[in-house]
């Protein structure tokens, strides 16, 4: 088994009548993918090889496979392995909504950097809030917390800091996921399972895993079974403009709302 982050998947296997049948349980409140690979002799799986499937939030010993001798009295045997990704690799689409700034209202910040930036970001759209230590974090977008990590005080200038990242993980409505990253150590205001709406307090920001200094790193994505990521830009509300726009490196913003 392999994964992105640490989630409760299991699979639990039963002999029955001869045929051995795999049961899967998403103790998860969102969806997960599973990519499903095996080698066997003398048997037939009920699935093809390399099998892709979308597992429910919260589901409980539901069936996945089974595998059946085929010369009943010759040796048989498989083995399996799994690999999964948080969400729904499915999503292919945002959808075209407005976000907040991720800050309390009347308080301004400026993108430390921005969409494809030179220090973290090529080729990512992701944003870098310039929030000082202890500040407040709030929900650019309304839905269900899924994941929350925050008991890190680790930070380096190095992609090897990133598995320190403190982080909350929001699913949208779209099925996308929102995250925000670097939050201070025990700081996060939500938990698991938690539905906030846009606006809400989350967390306040720190400088932990793979940062330079304390900031807030903001990105919208879906995951992909390859372990990569599908980024999508995200327009916001902001004072400086009477429509949502997409925000820019080194600019300021205000939250007036």
């Amino acid at each position: 088994m392999y994964c992105q982050e640490d989630l409760d998947i299991t699979i639990e296997k039963e002999k029955v009548n001869g045929e051995f049948i795999l049961y899967i349980t998403n103790n998860e409140v969102a969806p997960v993918s599973v990519e499903f690979t095996f080698e066997s002799k003398n048997m037939e799986s009920s699935v093809p090889n390399s099998t892709i499937k979308i597992i429910p939030a919260n589901t409980k010993k539901a069936f996945f496979a089974k595998f059946s001798p085929i010369e009943k009295f010759e040796p048989y045997s498989f083995s399996y392995k799994n690999y999964y990704v948080l969400g729904d690799i499915n999503i292919s689409k945002a959808d075209e909504i407005t976000y907040w700034l991720p800050y309390e209202k009347d308080k301004t910040e400026s993108i430390y950097q921005g969409y494809n930036g030179n220090f973290s970001h090529q080729n990512t759209y992701s944003l870098d809030f310039s929030h000082k230590l202890n500040s407040k974090v709030t929900a650019a977008r309304g839905g269900k917390v899924i994941f929350v990590k925050t008991d890190s005080d680790r930070s380096c200038f190095t992609k090897d800091c990133a598995q320190f990242n403190n982080k909350i993980i929001i699913l949208h409505s779209d099925q996308t996921l929102g995250e925000y990253v670097h939050l201070k150590k025990n700081g996060s205001a939500v938990k698991k399972g938690d539905t906030v709406e846009q606006g809400q307090l989350i967390g306040y920001s720190g400088n932990t895993g793979w940062s330079k200094g304390p900031h807030l790193h903001f990105s919208v994505f879906t995951n992909k079974m390859n372990g990569k990521r599908t980024y999508y830009k995200t327009k916001f509300r902001v004072k400086e403009s009477p429509d949502a726009i997409y925000l820019q490196e080194k600019n300021k913003y205000t939250r007036n709302y």
